[in-house]
């Protein structure tokens, strides 16, 4: 089993609300595991409800509610690049896959987790795929770590997704965390506030969640494990 995982993120909340039951559920079983978040998501448009943060303490804000999910969920204390929000794909992208490939380096996870370059649903999340991806065809081919793109639900039933095999899908069974996935929602209080169902008593908003959560291989070492999990 992998002992170290790596995910390369753009915003607070990614980590949880894609698959924060995957984090828990691996931490659990001892595994460390590290997020990198591009930006503090301050151009975030949700603030609470009613609002109690401004547009200047949103960063700082933000940056602690991530701190307080990786904790819920079991992860090591976050990394932050300090790139703005809604700006990743103006970066420079040699520049911000040289810093993550020496992220990888100082790591040395048995699994990388990011945006699927084209396919991940934001801008930002497309654009810190693409330099994760690059960072990591930029190591020496012996120490490539296997990469993963994270999936908005199983990508098999997605048409976007029509050239898949069910051997380049990973489906983790997350129904021993979903409590701490719920609580790491609750973490993200800017986010989440508007949404009713959060706030509901644990066993009643648990049911929202999927029992599964995906992820696709996004490169040969990735392939290479087939669809049965994380080494």
């Amino acid at each position: 089993m992998a002992r170290r995982m790596l995910a390369l993120l753009a915003h607070p909340d990614d980590e949880t609300f894609i698959f924060g039951g995957t984090i828990a559920h691996y931490a659990k079983q001892g595994v460390r595991i590290t997020i990198v978040s591009a930006t503090k998501g301050e151009m975030g448009r949700r603030m609470g409800n009613p609002p109690f943060i401004t547009r200047e303490s949103m960063p700082a804000v933000r940056e602690q509610e991530l701190r307080e999910a990786c904790r819920i969920l079991g992860a090591e204390e976050p990394v932050f690049l300090g790139i703005h929000d809604k700006l990743v794909e103006f970066e420079n992208p040699e520049r911000i896959a040289e810093r993550l490939r020496r992220i990888i380096q100082n790591i040395d996870p048995e699994v990388v987790f990011t945006f699927h370059p084209v396919w991940g649903g934001h801008p930002d999340h497309c654009a810190i795929g693409r330099a994760a991806v690059r960072a990591v065809e930029e190591l020496e081919e012996a120490v490539q770590p296997p990469l993963y793109f994270i999936s908005f639900g199983n990508p098999l039933k997605r048409s976007a997704w029509n050239s898949l095999q069910e051997a380049d899908v990973v489906k983790v069974d997350v129904s021993d965390s979903l409590t701490e996935k719920l609580h790491a929602f609750r973490a993200h209080r800017t986010q989440t506030e508007l949404e009713d169902w959060v706030w509901r008593p644990d066993e009643e908003a648990i049911r929202k969640f999927n029992r599964y959560e995906y992820f696709i291989a996004g490169n040969d070492k990735a392939r290479a494990q087939g669809g049965g999990g994380f080494g």
